[in-house]
């Protein structure tokens, strides 16, 4: 985990290596709990025998599930050493590019695209985020997260 010192220095990020989280491991607990609190009870992912016999051959986690592991990533990549509050501010170009089966362990490599001043003295932080799944060749999921950032 690497640590700023203020905003200011991590808007120094601006163009260099991503940033990587920590790996988290999707259980088939996780899928029910995330399938509960959505409403999506689709037997892809909470009907483990018969998502063995679909077409991924196991029950796979909600795409909506992987996207909402990133304040996960976030907090595990990198932290502020001055009080920051930071709230979501919206997403630009998801896509959910592979299949994540349970079991899967997933991180995100996270790369600062550009930082905008906005009101209160805030910053606009756009992050490039790919999560990868562990020996798979090609992202699960693939975003532009945006954030807004307020001493």
């Amino acid at each position: 985990m690497k640590t700023f010192q203020t905003l200011s220095e991590l808007a120094a990020e601006v163009g260099q290596p991503p940033l990587i989280s920590d790996w988290v491991t999707i259980t088939q607990a996780k899928i029910n709990l995330f399938a509960d609190a959505t409403g999506d009870q689709q037997w892809i992912h909470v009907d483990p025998e018969k998502a063995r016999a679909g077409p991924f051959g196991a029950p796979i986690a909600h795409g909506f599930l992987t996207l909402s592991l990133l304040p996960i990533f976030f907090d595990s990549s990198f932290a502020l050493a001055q009080p920051v509050m930071g709230v979501n501010y919206g997403l630009n170009r998801v896509r959910f590019t592979a299949p994540v089966p349970v079991g899967s362990r997933l991180r995100a490599h996270m790369r600062l695209l550009a930082v905008l001043p906005i009101e209160s003295d805030g910053l606009q932080l756009s992050w490039e985020v790919s999560v990868e799944r562990e020996d798979s060749p090609k992202p699960v999921c693939v975003a532009e997260a945006l954030v807004r950032c307020y001493p």
